[in-house]
């Protein structure tokens, strides 16, 4: 006589510890799942449109200004370090980290036109109405002695622009035209001009740190070339540009900001045709500031709003506006990354998540298992994230047989 019996071996069901997940058995026939693709995609764009409704980009605003904030800073040796210059010649040194102003200076009479730091992070320069270019420790007076600048050079011009060398004790100034100093002399090494009106913007290559654009009011991106103290290249828009900025990864890309609401990448090889023209802003754009990736950067704009676009992309991917915030005046994004400064004319200074559905600060263990469960299964899913506000790509799970069958289906 046979009897059939049904046996189970106790290590394929009971957990080792407590804090083992339930092992729960499942037929991974294709054909008894016919609408597992369907059910993925809905999950997948139901999570992504959760994360962009639950998302907070908005991480705090600095208080302490008394006008308009014209000019933001960073410290190339330090990401908790930003400087900001306002309208009525103040400037502030903040912690990020603590979120507070540990040094406040008045440096000009009247605006503050342009900051900028050393390339060692030890002093910083700042120029202003009254004809003046200032250099400052960025460490602040010892106990008992007044704040006084390093040096001070009287110009004889308005100075509406500067920015340091990226590697050398040389800086460029902009106003009726473009100066390039040497920090030890009190007078310009060499003057560089191409046309008559006013230059509002300078900038240093990163890469080719001999390379550097300016746009001037008469609606012209002039490029020169420090070792040749000549202008190599002019290229004329349809109005006026209010600031350029480098690619840091890309020597020969730049981005221009410009009064007709539109952004243009450049490269410098082929000034004929834009390489991408960046619509979305809604009034003119006032700064532009590019990601240490290189792949995106973000924009300040006259319509109180900052945008972040892809390099390769026309339209951005994110907009960021809040209820009290004004006109945007300058943009920054931080060293790492993962934040976004913005002054506005209102008299704050405001931090923003770079990803607005980025979780920051401690995991939770939950939310570490998740995490590391989707890195486990990522050879075996096609998933992508997000293009824009409504959209999310198909999103597909693949069973992950490699890990779990053997040990679901093994049989002794």
């Amino acid at each position: 006589m046979k009897v059939k019996m049904l046996s189970r071996n106790p290590d394929h069901y009971v957990r080792e510890t407590k804090l083992d997940l339930q092992r729960v058995p499942r037929n991974y026939d294709p054909t008894l799942h016919p609408f597992e693709v369907p059910r993925e995609y809905i999950r997948a764009l139901n999570a992504t449109k959760l994360e962009r409704v639950f998302a907070k980009p908005f991480l705090a605003s600095l208080d302490g200004h008394r006008d308009g904030v014209n000019c933001l800073a960073k410290n190339p040796k330090s990401l908790a370090t930003v400087l900001s210059g306002a309208c009525d010649g103040e400037v502030k040194i903040w912690n990020l980290t603590k979120r507070k102003c540990i040094r406040t200076i008045q440096a000009h009479e009247g605006f503050v036109r342009g900051i900028c730091t050393r390339f060692c992070g030890t002093s910083f320069f700042t120029v202003g109405d009254d004809k003046t270019v200032k250099q400052w420790k960025m460490d602040g007076p010892s106990c008992g002695e007044e704040e006084e600048p390093l040096h001070t050079i009287l110009g004889k011009t308005v100075y509406t622009g500067i920015d340091h060398h990226w590697r050398e004790a040389v800086f460029a100034t902009c106003g009726q035209q473009v100066d390039i100093w040497d920090e030890q002399r009190t007078s310009p090494i060499c003057s560089m001009t191409w046309g008559f009106d006013s230059i509002s913007s300078v900038k240093f290559n990163p890469i080719e740190t001999f390379l550097l654009g300016s746009c001037a009011s008469d609606r012209n991106i002039v490029l020169y070339d420090m070792r040749q103290a000549t202008p190599l290249k002019k290229v004329i828009l349809d109005m006026r540009t209010n600031t350029i900025c480098w690619n840091p990864m890309e020597a020969f890309i730049f981005t221009a900001a410009n009064e007709d609401y539109n952004l243009y990448t450049f490269d410098m090889r082929a000034l004929d045709t834009p390489v991408m023209v960046h619509m979305d802003h809604v009034s003119a754009v006032l700064d532009v500031d590019y990601s240490p990736t290189g792949r995106e950067f973000v924009s300040a704009s006259f319509d109180k709003s900052i945008r972040i676009f892809p390099v390769d992309k026309s339209r951005s991917r994110e907009v960021y506006h809040t209820k009290r915030m004004q006109h945007v005046i300058c943009v920054k994004w931080t060293a790492d990354s993962k934040y976004i400064m913005c002054g506005s004319d209102e008299m704050n200074i405001r931090l923003w998540k770079a990803n607005a559905s980025e979780k920051l600060g401690v995991k939770k263990f939950l939310s570490d298992s998740s995490s590391a469960f989707s890195v486990l299964r990522g050879p075996t899913q096609r998933a992508t994230e997000p293009d824009s506000l409504g959209a999310a790509r198909l999103h597909l799970v693949a069973p992950i047989r490699q890990y779990v069958v053997g040990a679901l289906t093994k049989r002794t």
